[in-house]
Protein backbone atom coordinates (compact mmCIF):
# COMPACT_ATOMS: atom_id res chain seq x y z
CA UNK A 1 0.00 0.00 0.00
CA UNK A 2 1.14 3.37 -0.78
CA UNK A 3 -0.14 6.80 1.17
CA UNK A 4 1.18 10.05 0.36
CA UNK A 5 -0.85 13.93 0.72
CA UNK A 6 -1.80 15.62 -2.94
CA UNK A 7 -2.97 19.80 -3.12
CA UNK A 8 -6.38 21.07 -3.60
CA UNK A 9 -7.23 20.12 -6.92
CA UNK A 10 -8.44 22.70 -9.47
CA UNK A 11 -12.56 21.74 -10.12
CA UNK A 12 -13.31 20.03 -13.95
CA UNK A 13 -14.90 23.11 -14.50
CA UNK A 14 -11.68 24.81 -14.11
CA UNK A 15 -9.12 22.50 -15.02
CA UNK A 16 -10.43 22.61 -19.14
CA UNK A 17 -9.89 26.01 -21.07
CA UNK A 18 -10.37 26.03 -25.28
CA UNK A 19 -7.47 27.57 -26.68
CA UNK A 20 -7.63 28.16 -30.65
CA UNK A 21 -10.63 25.62 -31.09
CA UNK A 22 -9.31 23.09 -28.93
CA UNK A 23 -9.48 21.96 -25.80
CA UNK A 24 -6.10 22.03 -23.52
CA UNK A 25 -5.16 21.88 -19.26
CA UNK A 26 -5.74 25.53 -18.44
CA UNK A 27 -2.82 27.28 -16.66
CA UNK A 28 -4.65 26.35 -13.24
CA UNK A 29 -4.40 22.72 -14.17
CA UNK A 30 -0.96 22.40 -15.53
CA UNK A 31 0.05 24.61 -12.25
CA UNK A 32 -1.50 21.66 -10.39
CA UNK A 33 0.20 18.56 -12.12
CA UNK A 34 3.68 20.57 -11.56
CA UNK A 35 2.83 20.44 -7.85
CA UNK A 36 1.93 16.80 -7.83
CA UNK A 37 5.10 15.81 -9.84
CA UNK A 38 7.11 17.18 -7.23
CA UNK A 39 5.56 15.66 -4.63
CA UNK A 40 5.21 12.48 -6.53
CA UNK A 41 9.27 12.76 -7.18
CA UNK A 42 9.57 13.17 -3.36
CA UNK A 43 7.64 10.05 -2.81
CA UNK A 44 9.26 7.71 -5.66
CA UNK A 45 6.02 6.22 -5.96
CA UNK A 46 5.52 3.53 -8.95
CA UNK A 47 2.92 1.17 -9.58
CA UNK A 48 3.14 -1.05 -12.86
CA UNK A 49 1.26 -2.82 -14.69
CA UNK A 50 -1.28 -3.59 -11.53
CA UNK A 51 -4.55 -2.96 -11.34
CA UNK A 52 -5.58 -1.05 -8.61
CA UNK A 53 -7.68 0.09 -5.30
CA UNK A 54 -7.41 3.94 -5.10
CA UNK A 55 -9.33 5.83 -2.17
CA UNK A 56 -9.35 9.21 -1.89
CA UNK A 57 -9.98 11.44 0.71
CA UNK A 58 -10.62 14.90 0.20
CA UNK A 59 -10.44 17.89 3.32
CA UNK A 60 -11.92 20.87 1.80
CA UNK A 61 -10.02 24.32 1.95
CA UNK A 62 -13.41 25.97 3.05
CA UNK A 63 -16.80 26.09 3.90
CA UNK A 64 -17.68 26.24 -0.10
CA UNK A 65 -19.94 23.54 -1.53
CA UNK A 66 -18.47 21.36 -4.17
CA UNK A 67 -18.99 18.28 -5.76
CA UNK A 68 -17.16 14.84 -5.14
CA UNK A 69 -17.31 13.97 -8.83
CA UNK A 70 -15.96 17.35 -10.26
CA UNK A 71 -12.36 16.72 -7.92
CA UNK A 72 -11.55 13.77 -10.09
CA UNK A 73 -10.18 14.67 -12.59
CA UNK A 74 -6.89 16.76 -12.31
CA UNK A 75 -5.37 14.58 -9.25
CA UNK A 76 -6.41 11.31 -11.26
CA UNK A 77 -4.57 12.77 -14.68
CA UNK A 78 -1.84 14.29 -12.71
CA UNK A 79 -0.66 10.92 -11.21
CA UNK A 80 -0.82 9.52 -14.32
CA UNK A 81 1.56 12.04 -16.29
CA UNK A 82 3.90 12.02 -13.26
CA UNK A 83 3.51 7.72 -14.12
CA UNK A 84 2.69 6.89 -10.69
CA UNK A 85 0.84 4.52 -12.86
CA UNK A 86 0.99 3.17 -16.27
CA UNK A 87 -2.53 4.36 -16.98
CA UNK A 88 -5.32 5.48 -14.71
CA UNK A 89 -7.52 2.11 -16.71
CA UNK A 90 -5.50 0.23 -13.91
CA UNK A 91 -7.83 1.22 -11.78
CA UNK A 92 -10.36 -1.37 -10.80
CA UNK A 93 -11.83 0.43 -7.50
CA UNK A 94 -12.21 4.51 -7.12
CA UNK A 95 -13.19 5.62 -3.81
CA UNK A 96 -14.14 9.32 -2.80
CA UNK A 97 -15.39 10.60 0.40
CA UNK A 98 -15.18 14.36 2.54
CA UNK A 99 -12.52 14.22 5.19
CA UNK A 100 -12.81 16.43 8.14
CA UNK A 101 -10.33 18.73 10.49
CA UNK A 102 -7.43 19.18 7.92
CA UNK A 103 -8.15 21.79 5.22
CA UNK A 104 -7.48 21.98 1.82
CA UNK A 105 -5.49 18.98 0.62
CA UNK A 106 -6.26 15.02 -0.48
CA UNK A 107 -5.06 12.02 1.01
CA UNK A 108 -4.34 8.89 -1.32
CA UNK A 109 -4.18 5.31 -0.37
CA UNK A 110 -2.98 3.13 -3.44
CA UNK A 111 -3.32 -0.97 -3.18
CA UNK A 112 -2.73 -3.54 -5.34
CA UNK A 113 -5.53 -5.95 -5.70
CA UNK A 114 -4.49 -9.18 -6.00
CA UNK A 115 -4.59 -11.30 -9.42
CA UNK A 116 -7.71 -13.32 -7.96
CA UNK A 117 -9.79 -10.31 -7.16
CA UNK A 118 -9.01 -8.26 -10.71
CA UNK A 119 -12.55 -7.76 -12.08
CA UNK A 120 -14.73 -9.29 -9.38
CA UNK A 121 -17.70 -7.52 -7.54
CA UNK A 122 -17.42 -7.40 -3.20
Amino acid sequence: MIEFTLPFPPSVNTYWRMFQNRMIISAKGREYRKAVELLVAEELVIVRHKPLRVEITVFRPDRRKRDLDNLLKAPLDAMTHCKVWDDDSQIQELSIKWGDGIKGMLKIKITELDKDMEGTIQ
